[in-house]
């Protein structure tokens, strides 16, 4: 990438500015029938899909569905003060009518397992126990007070439904709001189905909107940049060819978005906006004294490479990502390389049309303020010559810094975090926790004869007994315990005659049709025990809370499984950070193995990954110092962040390599490559970083997170460019020791700077 530019190089150059007009048709055609065709791209909004398929929570789970069915249940709750008749487990008139009103409306929605549906008015019609149901039904459908209670519905399998998921919790919403509207008392909704759904949801329509906010506000930054509405207007029709691309080859192989690769659009911003901005810099510093067609002629020889090799390393970084077990993060992984390499050649197969259109095509303008950026570029250089060591020990300082707070790192697993206080769904898992004991759903299961006797409910009901007492007493988070013996216990053992126990499974399932299936499975052999926990607590109280519970169990029942949503989005975060670890040493090694390979030297390969290396322990570290915790979005923060940092660390590397080819001192080329490379590096960081702070908004809190992160991800890189990677590219040239005198005390004046 360096020395005179070879003949087959300038022959390209030429085929892509004698044929702009061809191949610019070419490529708008093809977008116009991506965008078509992109229009299919569906976004899998499936749990189970950000786990690994040998993952053994996972297992664990799917089999539980099959077993019981599965508990996706969506309750819809409300204070009801007048909810009994005094001193009495009569339910008032009043209330039993709206009971029995809301129930009706909720079972008539497509999607809802009609049947199943609970609601403590259908309870209680049971002439034994009532008492005894009340208990029973107590922080599910009823609060130890008695003056909340709750409507839960069965949702059908995704796979059988007759309508959309969402569609059903879209139903279930309306009604609760007009329930609100009607009785004038605030209902909520909740349930895992119900805030999976909402998570998926709100995803999808921030990742859309705030794209497009993003999108705008980043057309601003740049025509503010350049003064020009051509030069605003090429960086975004590479973004967007780029998307269209890439979401079409995504639709034609069959591959879906989730919630890791809801990201593509901001991921393929942050590409194209550098590429396109490192070609407007160069341009623009040519045309001060060539024409304009031999100026892109220059621009497209000297940067063609550099182009090549960023998207070449960038889909390296992003396809080690290939290496995880998670099937999303692998499809991720997949879509970004093939994104990384889509940028290149709609950047190489649009620019020279697009700059050369019309007979007067106006240059890249300055940047307010541009001189003192030029000054300041100039006495970044003067200072990393004069003093590498003190830049080296300052960017080994704030690396171990920043290297400390990894000991502060958390994994976030408390559900309700990922969205925002005011939002309704934490108003709901707030209301669900306070009044109705805990929204955390889960089981052990366990062994159980083909038919039933009165000796292992005998078993079972000491089980439920020690740990609603005894492990309940040492971690209180756990609310509710419910066996299949306690909903036999309402049904009375002796009526004129004493009853046989399937006689008294039949009167049970009479009032509570899913009782009975939803805790034992004779054809697979299997009972369980319900259980309910508070949802927001720390990870570490979840697991300790889950390894007693289990433990508990297993000295009943040897082969016990502890499942469940509330087990399964526990070690949701686990799941994806797995794997991440060797992931993100693929990319290091690949990345570097391609900055060898393309300046043709091993220690220039090796000193590359070094001030891509910072910004990633910066951002991490910054994650323990501040209390960030490990979510969703940002598990895989520090893969993503070394597939975008190292752009620019290929353009500064070859813009001084292009400088010392041409003869000038290191000093005269670091200076040279700060100017020219340096402000682009700064146009392009400043850019992106206004643009992504916009996620920051999201009512997704890891979305908000990840645009937060990136944008500091992107600082620390733009710096270790501009200061450390000086120092190395210096080591390696063989001028390590520190220079005597200022070689430039003033930055070359030029009508960029005027």
């Amino acid at each position: 990438m360096d020395g005179t530019a070879p003949s087959w190089l300038k022959r390209i150059t030429a085929i892509l500015i004698d044929r702009r007009r061809e191949l610019a048709l070419l490529v708008l055609l093809s977008t116009a029938l991506a965008a078509y065709v992109s229009r299919g791209l569906e976004f899998d909004q499936s749990i189970d899909s950000l786990y690994a398929a040998d993952d053994p929570h996972l297992q664990e789970f799917l089999e539980s569905k099959q077993y019981f069915g599965g508990d996706e249940f969506a309750f819809v709750t409300w204070e009801e003060p007048q909810l009994f008749e005094p001193n009495s487990v009569q339910l008032t008139e009043a209330s039993r009518q709206r009971i029995r009103e809301l129930s009706a409306k909720l079972s008539d929605i497509p999607g809802v397992r009609k049947q199943s549906t609970q609601d403590l008015e259908r309870a209680l019609r049971f002439p034994y126990g009532r008492r005894k149901i009340r208990q029973l039904m107590q922080g599910v459908l009823v609060d130890v007070e008695g003056k909340v209670t709750a409507v839960a519905v069965r949702l059908e399998p995704e796979s059988s439904t007759p309508v959309p998921r969402a569609e059903t919790i879209l139903q279930i919403r309306m009604v609760a709001d007009k329930h609100t509207n009607t009785h004038d008392v605030e209902t909520y909704i909740v349930g895992e189905p119900v805030q999976i759904h909402e998570m998926f949801r709100i995803v999808e329509r921030d990742g859309d909107v705030l794209f497009r906010v993003s999108f705008a506000l980043l057309a601003l930054v740049i025509y503010i940049f350049f003064r020009s509405l051509r030069w605003v207007f090429l960086p975004l029709l590479v973004v967007l060819v780029t998307i269209f691309w890439t979401k079409s080859i995504l639709v034609a192989s069959g591959l879906k978005l989730s919630m890791v690769s809801s990201m593509l659009n901001s991921l393929v911003t942050i590409i194209a906006v550098a590429t396109v901005t490192h070609v407007t810099v160069h341009f623009r510093e040519l045309r001060q004294s060539l024409q304009r067609e031999e100026a892109l002629r220059q621009t497209l020889t000297e940067l063609l490479p550099a182009i090549f090799w960023t998207c070449a390393t960038t889909a390296v970084g992003f396809a080690a990502l290939l290496s995880s077990h998670i099937t999303p993060v692998r499809s991720f992984g997949l879509m970004m390389a093939l994104a990384s390499g889509l940028v290149f050649v709609a950047a190489v197969c649009l620019l020279p049309g697009a700059i050369l259109l019309g007979s007067r095509g106006q240059a890249p303008g300055n940047a307010p303020a541009e001189g003192y950026l030029g000054m300041l570029l100039a006495r970044i250089t003067i200072s990393v010559r004069h003093h590498p060591r003190i830049v080296a020990a300052v960017a080994v300082g704030i690396t171990l810094f920043a290297a400390a707070g990894l000991r502060g790192l958390e994994v976030e697993t408390d559900f309700s975090k990922n969205f925002r206080k005011t939002s309704p769904t934490v108003r709901s898992l707030d209301f669900v926790e306070t009044r109705l004991g805990g929204a955390g759903t889960w089981e052990v299961n366990f062994p159980a004869p083909k038919t039933l006797d009165s000796e292992y409910l005998a078993r079972v009901r000491r089980l439920a007994g020690k740990l609603r007492n005894h492990v309940r007493r040492e971690h209180p988070n756990l609310t509710k315990v419910v066996s299949l013996p306690d909903g036999l216990g309402v049904v009375p053992e002796k009526i004129l005659f004493k009853l046989d126990l399937d006689t008294r499974m039949g009167m049970l399932s009479k009032f509570q049709p899913e009782f009975v299936p939803s805790m034992y499975d004779p054809e697979n052999g299997r009972m369980r025990i319900v259980l309910r926990a508070v949802e927001r607590q720390r990870a570490e109280e979840k697991d300790e809370l889950i390894a007693a519970v289990l433990a508990e169990t297993r000295k009943e029942f040897p082969d016990a499984k502890a499942t469940g949503l509330f087990v399964l989005l526990k070690s949701l975060i686990q799941s994806l950070l797995s794997d991440q670890v060797v992931s993100f040493a693929l990319a290091a090694c690949g990345i570097t193995l391609m900055m060898a390979i393309a300046f043709r030297s091993v220690r220039i390969g090796l000193i590359s990954i070094v001030p891509n290396l910072m910004p990633i322990v910066l951002v991490v570290g910054c994650m323990g110092w501040t209390g960030l915790p490990i979510n969703i979005a940002t598990a895989m923060i520090a893969s993503v962040s070394m597939g975008l940092t190292v752009d620019s660390t290929v353009h500064f590397i070859a813009g001084f390599r292009r400088a010392r080819a041409r003869g000038a001192s290191i000093d005269d080329a670091l200076h040279e490559t700060h100017q020219g490379v340096g402000r682009a590096l700064v146009f392009a960081n400043v850019a992106l970083i206004v643009g992504f702070l916009v996620l920051t908004v999201s009512e997704f809190i890891p979305l908000a997170y990840f645009g937060l992160l990136v944008s500091v991800a992107m600082l620390g890189g733009l710096l270790g460019n501009l200061f450390l990677l000086p120092v190395l590219l210096a080591c390696v040239d063989g001028r390590c020791t520190p220079v005597v005198s200022e070689t430039h005390t003033e930055p070359a004046t030029t009508s960029a700077d005027v």
